[in-house]
């Protein structure tokens, strides 16, 4: 399932990661902390198989919880109100937000034993890149 998730990542590289942000209505002054913050993404998978999600970092914590396949309510980083959903599909783990008429996906994936999470709105593509914490 999402096994190969599970662990806590450390950002090591972000690509295009301030026109992602412009690109699905970001202000300034986020971006700004946006750009800055290098989170540690902790995973995990409880007893009744939701899936946890947290974004760890010095600036902001926070955290979703969700099964696959099951929409659900998102309050994101920057305050935005989303129906969110995750899937799996071949072997990724793909996260659909959607709000006022917009849509943006973040597909995460593994390679070469990095976790890299292409995040799309629009024509706009980001690449953030993790590595496992020993």
């Amino acid at each position: 399932m999402v096994d190969q998730f599970v662990g806590t990542w450390k950002l090591t590289s972000s690509e295009n990661f301030d026109d992602y942000m412009k690109a699905v209505g970001m202000s300034f002054a986020t971006r700004q902390v946006g750009n800055m913050t290098k989170p540690n993404l902790i995973i995990s998978v409880g007893e009744e198989g939701a899936i946890s999600i947290k974004a760890q970092s010095t600036f902001k914590t926070t955290q979703i919880n969700f099964n696959l396949n099951e929409e659900f309510d998102e309050t994101t980083v920057d305050d935005r109100k989303t129906k969110t959903v995750f899937t799996l599909e071949n072997g990724k783990l793909m996260q659909k937000q959607m709000w006022d008429g917009k849509e943006t996906t973040i597909e995460r994936d593994l390679q070469d034993g990095k976790l890299v999470a292409k995040c799309v709105m629009g024509d706009v593509v980001a690449v953030r890149t993790y590595e496992k914490d020993a």
